[in-house]
């Protein structure tokens, strides 16, 4: 084989790595679907859309990844971008009947305006260890982290369609 055959084929083999050290766009705050029947507490009081993304970049970072936020993310921006949405969001419950928490987010990774990997992520609390002594907002917040770390570790090998966290 020539010298260009064996840089090729480096080239190739170092791709993937290259790839997953990329840097990725996430709208922060995410969004909330706009048919979703969320509590209004849970809108005013647990700034999920902002623990979701720090969760992510957190997660992604032990990839080698680096996360750039951004107030906006359209999909169609020249890098890597990942835009996300809140469609569903549970706080049935509370401290002293036990609660029932759960949260489902939808994304979508572009790569220069092509759509390269989509995922569903759910997962749903009760509360866990002294859930009775936790309020709606912790249990959903950490609720939100699971996710975050769901699609941060998804990042590095992005896969169309996938089912994450609780619906593995």
């Amino acid at each position: 084989m020539g010298k260009w055959t064996y840089t090729a084929l480096f080239m190739l083999a170092a791709a993937p790595a290259a790839f997953a050290a990329d840097s990725v766009t996430v709208q922060k705050p995410v969004g909330f679907n706009e048919d979703a029947d969320i509590p209004k507490a849970v809108l005013d009081e647990c700034k999920l859309e902002n623990e979701l993304p720090d969760a992510v970049a957190g997660k992604a970072k032990e990839s080698g990844i680096s996360i750039a936020f951004a107030d906006k993310v359209a999909g169609n921006e020249p890098g890597r971008t990942l835009q996300m949405e809140i469609s569903d969001v549970v706080a049935d419950g509370n401290a002293f009947m036990g609660h029932h928490k759960a949260m489902t987010v939808k994304g979508k990774l572009y790569q220069d305006g092509a759509v390269v990997g989509s995922f569903r992520d759910r997962r749903t609390s009760m509360g866990g260890a002294f859930g009775g002594f936790k309020g709606n907002c912790a249990v959903l917040v950490r609720t939100a982290k699971a996710i975050g770390e769901d699609v941060g570790e998804w990042l590095a090998a992005p896969k169309m369609d996938a089912r994450l966290g609780d619906l593995e």
